[in-house]
């Protein structure tokens, strides 16, 4: 296991750019757009779970049952805050 996870660290090291350079954690990068987050959390909060498999059951048809529309328009909304922080280099963004 240790093995395994110095070739992930050398891997990362030779191929990704240094941490310093990433984008700040913000909700403002996440592709999970806040309205996709409350249609997945909407429905499912409605009843009670038994389980955790029920639970995932739950999520996951109200995963299938947001329009695809609505992704879409998350996806590019994602697109444009992820170009406006490129322009902002990393910066704040409204």
């Amino acid at each position: 296991m240790e093995l395994l996870l110095i070739s992930t660290q050398n891997w990362c090291l030779a191929n990704l750019s240094d941490a310093s350079e990433w984008p700040t954690i913000s909700p403002v990068l996440n592709v999970l757009d806040f309205s996709i987050w409350a249609m997945l959390e909407q429905k499912p909060a409605r009843k009670k779970h038994t389980s955790v498999q029920a639970l995932r059951k739950s999520l996951e048809k109200a995963q299938n049952e947001i329009p695809q529309d609505h992704v879409r328009a998350a996806v590019e909304a994602y697109l444009k805050r992820l170009e406006a922080v490129i322009r902002a280099k990393g910066g704040h963004i409204e």
